[in-house]
């Protein structure tokens, strides 16, 4: 490849998603030949900012220029048409496509402008394969469809699908999450390729030896601002999680409660759970305890959740109550008294188009006979949007007719109809506003004093510091540290986090 030369500069970014802030002032600079890595703590904009800087989102306030030229960019495509390009952690592969039709979807080799040409496609799709040569499995060949390749091997997919677009800058954003040390280390080997091509780096990672590794210089995040600038080579790792958290800094209790009795029961345990994302996790919650799930978006919490509401497979023991327990489906799950909030209430939470009625009794309309017994189908499910004190025009109005906060108010709101005895909670509060979070705590403190056992993921770092006694953080798939008391505190949240200051725990429970 060419040798070619960049210089991008993105300066004083803001990007608000309705009320929500999710970048205040966002400011990196990066040129031809260096790795920068991109830092900061859960919902401090590293994502946002990346996807200001490949036109995935437009900024509301901000310059982006390019080669010292002013740009905006109107969509990704616009953005790789000069040259600026992305792999993500979350792939954007389509699994009944071979690996060639992943990698050049959009910019097919073609021959008299018509036709794909497919043995040109298969070439260079070989060339782009033998990169890797190695460190994958013989069986990743072109024609292979992408659903039969393990993690990896579609990660690498993604990482070459971005490359075959010939980039003069590339952000890889956990782009190793999912790669083994093999793979990382030919993919670093590949960045070395690329600075002396001349191409820019972005890199983001949750892995503090892989940024002391490959990086020149590191930008720092913050609560949506960028805080610092420093050289790879004249800092360490504790300077940089300083620089993330900023001043220690005591974060208020959302909640005042009673702490768990000593004896109360356990309602969940785990023993060694693996799944795809998963290796090896224990852990067990209490009766009216709330337990928080942190670490850095992506690293196995939501398959954890899924896994014990029977939604994934899993090996490994779990234990319900004092059973032994293996849920095959939801189903097995609900009956169990065993609820599941999900993360993405406009996917997974809610059917937009029916009524919030028809929302709340989704799980259970079964309770209701044949014929159903409407009435108190209604009864019920008004009982629990006043106590949600949720803002609506009647129950037969569609839900997308409500706004975000009182849209997560029907998805919690479907499951306490049930009174669950445990209830799983992914991100429950993201995206809603300040109001509708302090009538969600407070629900929490009634289920609490109600006996129910809470496992909670959030990604916001002083939302598990606010409301939980024991925080259990996930990195690559596993527990690596247990936080409570003195230990549980935003540095050392974002430490164990980032793989670097381990708080140690024995048992998890």
């Amino acid at each position: 490849m060419a040798k070619t030369n960049i210089s991008l500069s993105a300066q004083h970014i803001v990007k608000r998603y309705g009320g929500v802030l999710a970048l205040a002032d966002g400011s990196l600079a990066v040129e031809s030949g260096e790795v920068v890595a991109l830092l900061g703590a859960n919902g401090s904009g590293k994502s946002t900012l990346s996807k200001v800087i490949t036109g995935v989102v437009a900024p509301n306030k901000g310059e982006l220029l390019l080669d010292g030229q002013p740009v905006a960019f109107a969509s990704p495509q616009a953005a790789q048409s000069l040259g600026i390009t992305a792999v993500y952690q979350e792939l954007s592969l389509i699994p009944d496509m071979t690996v060639a039709e992943n990698i050049w979807l959009g910019h097919q080799p073609m021959k008299w402008r018509l036709v794909v040409d497919k043995q040109e496609m298969l070439a260079k799709t070989g060339e782009l394969l033998d990169l890797f040569a190695g460190t994958v499995q013989a069986s990743l060949q072109p024609e292979v469809p992408v659903s039969a390749l393990p993690p990896d091997e579609r990660q690498i997919v993604e990482i070459l699908k971005a490359l075959s677009l010939d980039p003069r800058l590339i952000i890889l954003d956990e782009a190793t999450a999912s790669l083994d040390s093999r793979q990382v280390g030919r993919l670093f080997d590949l960045v070395g390729d690329w600075q002396e091509q001349g191409k820019a780096i972005i890199f983001v990672s949750h892995r503090m030896e892989e940024i002391f590794r490959v990086a020149d210089r590191a930008v720092v995040l913050r609560n949506g601002r960028s805080v610092g600038s420093t050289s790879i080579g004249e800092t360490g790792e504790q300077e940089l999680v300083n620089m993330m958290v900023g001043e220690a800094t005591v974060v208020p209790r959302q909640l005042t409660h009673d702490p768990v009795a000593a004896g109360a029961a356990v309602r969940l345990k785990l023993e060694e759970i693996s799944a795809e994302t998963l290796h090896g996790v224990s852990l067990s919650v209490r009766d009216g305890e709330l337990l928080g799930i942190g670490g850095l978006q992506g690293q196995g919490q939501t398959d954890l959740l899924r896994a014990i509401f029977g939604d994934i497979p899993f090996t490994g023991e779990m234990t319900l109550s004092g059973d032994v327990v293996h849920f095959g489906h939801p189903r097995q799950a609900m009956a169990r008294d065993v609820a599941l909030v999900p993360g993405d209430r406009g996917s997974e939470g809610l059917l937009l188009i029916r009524s919030i009625l028809e929302n709340l009794q989704l799980p259970s309309w079964q309770r209701y006979g044949f014929p159903l017994e409407m009435e108190a189908a209604r009864a019920d499910a008004g009982r629990v949007a006043d106590d949600l004190r949720l803002v609506r025009s009647s129950l037969d109005a569609p839900a997308r007719s409500l706004s975000g906060g009182n849209a997560q108010k029907v998805v919690i709101g479907k499951w306490l109809l049930r009174a669950p005895r445990l209830l799983l909670l992914n991100d429950p509060t993201k995206g809603v506003d300040v109001h509708t979070k302090r009538e969600f705590y407070n629900l929490l403190a009634e289920l609490r004093r109600e006996g129910t056992a809470i496992l909670f993921y959030s990604s916001d770092d002083e939302e598990l510091l606010g409301l939980c006694d024991r925080v259990l953080v996930m990195l690559d798939g596993r527990i690596s540290a247990e936080l409570s008391g003195d230990n549980l505190t935003h540095a050392q949240l974002v430490a164990t986090s980032m793989s670097t200051g381990r708080a140690e725990a024995q048992d998890h429970s």
